[in-house]
């Protein structure tokens, strides 16, 4: 809420919500003054009811991918605090997962993933102007 009150002071004109994981509201704040929000990983873990519902009920206009590596790994690559005693290094997250944590969220979409792929791709490049240029695409 802090943030946002600091960008509604003073304008950006948008960009992403890096690993949001805020609340209905503070999304539809962040949408109103242009950002997307950024899933990646923590959407992956089947206990986070609630994230997991935003991925699949915000407006797709709103989401990107990223992998915040090589922090915050999927569920597939999460050592537990017993595994990590026992020996388990923690799985690290690189670019290579997006696919799959996609995937994932299409799934929660009921939607195709090569379909969510190329609309979170252009949402990045929507908000990411910089970005847009250097995939060559407009936004």
């Amino acid at each position: 809420d802090g943030l946002l009150k600091h960008l509604r002071e003073l304008p950006t004109g948008g960009g992403i919500a890096h690993a949001f994981n805020g609340s209905a509201e503070q999304a539809r704040a962040f949408i109103d003054l242009g950002f997307a929000l950024g899933f990646g990983g923590a959407s992956t873990f089947e206990p986070a009811k609630r994230l997991r519902a935003q991925a699949a009920e915000l407006p797709l206009s709103a989401l990107v991918l990223e992998t915040d590596a090589p922090d915050i790994p999927p569920q597939w690559l999460y050592a537990t605090a017993a595994e990590r005693a026992a020996g388990r290094p923690q799985g690290l997250n690189t670019p290579a997962e997006l696919p799959r944590i996609g995937g994932v969220i299409a799934g929660l979409r009921g939607m195709a993933p090569d379909e969510f792929a190329a609309t979170t791709s252009a949402n990045a490049c929507r908000v990411l102007p910089r970005l847009a240029a250097l995939a060559g695409a407009t936004p």
